[in-house]
């Protein structure tokens, strides 16, 4: 089978499709033939080196979107979605045109969703639900506030806050896209300020920095009394400072979330939540662009430079 492959850590360039053999099931796992893939920013971060748990040579790939071709006669023919933050990094991925997982990760896809859709939905959508959901709790009636509101993650968490019946509040650069009830551009207003009068001076319920770190003092200073502030990422050294007397005082919390911790199996479960909000078109998936798996480096790249308009999804037979 044609795969892509990490032989030494590096670039996107450095990100090598060849012929490799076919992955072989165990008695507990399914072999998938992957139609779509999704590309994540989490996957470029694994080409370049920055996950310790990756081993050498590897099929990158979190996301995908296919069918089973082998395994249990039950499940034979079904087409499925899945991702898993073990897949690319511990195990090999779904950036091939074969992918094996464990056989009680695998869940039929919304029939509302394209091959492509599906596939696009994976890591943005389980981290944003374990940010939301199970990091914030976030309630109908409470004011959500997300930095970086237009990118994959921000935008699913915006979605998700709303389903569950919360005010959401988007941080961004400028007022275009993103689906929040409020958009403020962070170069242009005082975001803090400007987030107390909208709240009538009690500040956000709660908060998820998609950013990592450049907008964490504003999005803390959004926050009101025991308000919830929600990490996924962090940018240049991972470093932040803040005042802890006003922290402890204000009596926040600050909750780490990690998708990678979360298995194939462990992602299902979330994908079996977020069913019925795709089912009912409550959530939406983002807007697919595609490449052929040739093309996987050049993909990676788009992720990696920040020109990637929407979500990138490799086709394996292409």
């Amino acid at each position: 089978m044609r795969a892509a492959r990490i032989l030494e850590f590096g670039k996107p360039e450095g990100l090598r499709v060849v012929e490799i053999e076919t992955p072989r099931p165990t008695p507990d796992e399914v072999l998938i033939a992957v139609w779509a893939a999704g590309v994540n920013p989490s996957d470029v971060g694994n080409l370049a080196g920055r996950f310790s748990q990756t081993t050498l040579p590897r099929t990158p790939g979190r996301d995908y979107a296919g069918v089973v071709v082998q395994g249990p006669a039950e499940l034979l023919g079904k087409q499925i979605w899945g991702t898993g933050g073990d897949l690319g990094f511990t195990r090999d991925g779904s950036h091939a045109q074969y992918v094996v997982v464990p056989t009680g990760s695998v869940r039929e896809k919304p029939a509302v969703l394209s091959i492509e859709e599906a596939a696009g939905v994976g890591a943005p959508f389980v981290t944003a639900w374990l940010a939301v959901v199970r990091a914030a709790h976030v309630t109908a009636g409470e004011t959500f506030l997300v930095t970086g509101s237009r990118g994959a993650v921000g935008s699913a968490a915006v979605q998700i806050a709303r389903w569950r019946g919360a005010r959401t509040i988007g941080v961004q650069r400028g007022t275009e896209g993103g689906g929040a009830d409020v958009l403020l551009d962070f170069e242009r207003e005082g975001v803090a300020k400007r987030v107390l009068e909208l709240t009538s001076g009690r500040g956000a319920s709660a908060c998820l920095d998609t950013v990592g770190g450049p907008l964490f003092d504003t999005a803390l200073a959004c926050l009101g009394q025991r308000g919830r502030f929600v990490a996924i990422t962090a940018k240049g050294d991972g470093r932040v400072s803040f005042d802890l007397r006003k922290f402890y005082h204000r009596e926040l919390r600050l909750v780490g979330v990690d998708s990678l911790k979360l298995d194939a199996s462990g992602a299902a479960e979330v994908l079996d939540e977020l069913r019925d909000g795709f089912t009912s078109r409550v959530l939406r998936p983002p807007n697919i662009h595609t490449y052929p798996l040739a093309q996987a480096a050049d993909a990676y790249a788009a992720v990696a430079n920040g020109s990637a308009a929407g979500k990138l999804v490799l086709l394996a037979s292409c």
